[in-house]
C-alpha cells in the first residue's frame, strides 16, 4: 500500500515468492539474514520491510523488520563488546526433501542424507577453503551436534574458536577442521 503519483491509498500485487531466501543463496557474505522475495515493483521511498536488492524487474528482496531490530541490537553490543561475527567462507542451501530429491537426479553421486546442510560454492581463500571442504559437501555436525538448518552452522560458528565438520562427501564422511575467520 501505498501513494505513487500522490495517488492515495494505492494496492500493488507484491506477490512473497519466498519469506526466507538466504543471503548466502544471493551470493553475500552475511550467513545469518534472510531476505523477503516479493515481485513488487520497488521505488524509492516504498516500504516492505526494508527494500534490499533488485535484481530484476519483477525479482527484489526486501529485509523483514524483525530482522533489522535483531541486526540492529546484535551489532550495537557488538560494537559495544568489542564482539566480532565468525565466517568461514561457503554458500549453502538447507536441505528439504524436495531439494534433496531434486538434487540426487542431477547427481548420482549426491551423499544419502536425510537432513544436513548443502554446501554449493567454497569461497577460495578462506577458512572452509584452507580446511579441504568442497562444493557438493554435505554438513551433517559441528562439534558432534547434529545440523540441520543454516542457523545451526551460523550458531556453531559462534561458539567456538574452532570447529571439528563432519561432512558427508558422495558416500564418505569426512572431519575437517575449521578456524572461522572474524569480521566486523
Amino acid at each position: 500500500v501505498g501513494s505513487p503519483f500522490s495517488l492515495q491509498n494505492t494496492v500493488t500485487t507484491g506477490i512473497i515468492s519466498t519469506a526466507h531466501r538466504s543471503s548466502l543463496e544471493l551470493g553475500f557474505k552475511d550467513p545469518d539474514m534472510d531476505y523477503i522475495q516479493t515481485d513488487a515493483i520497488i521505488n524509492d521511498g516504498d516500504v516492505i520491510g526494508i527494500n534490499t536488492l533488485k535484481v530484476a524487474a519483477g525479482i527484489s528482496f526486501a529485509i523483514p523488520v524483525d530482522r533489522i531490530r535483531q541486526f540492529l541490537a546484535d551489532s550495537h553490543s557488538r560494537q559495544v563488546n568489542g564482539e566480532k561475527k565468525k565466517f568461514i567462507g561457503v554458500r549453502m542451501l538447507e536441505l528439504t526433501s524436495s531439494l534433496i530429491q531434486d538434487l540426487r537426479e542431477r547427481d548420482i553421486k549426491f551423499p544419502d542424507v536425510s537432513s544436513g546442510v548443502y554446501i554449493y560454492e567454497v569461497i577460495p581463500g578462506t577458512a572452509a577453503y584452507s580446511a579441504g571442504m568442497m562444493d557438493r559437501d554435505v554438513i551433517i555436525s559441528i562439534n558432534g551436534q547434529p545440523i540441520r538448518t543454516m542457523q545451526d552452522v551460523s550458531n556453531a560458528m559462534q561458539s567456538r574458536p574452532s570447529l571439528s565438520v563432519q561432512v558427508r562427501r558422495e558416500e564418505a564422511d569426512v572431519t575437517l577442521m575449521v578456524i572461522p575467520t572474524e569480521t566486523d
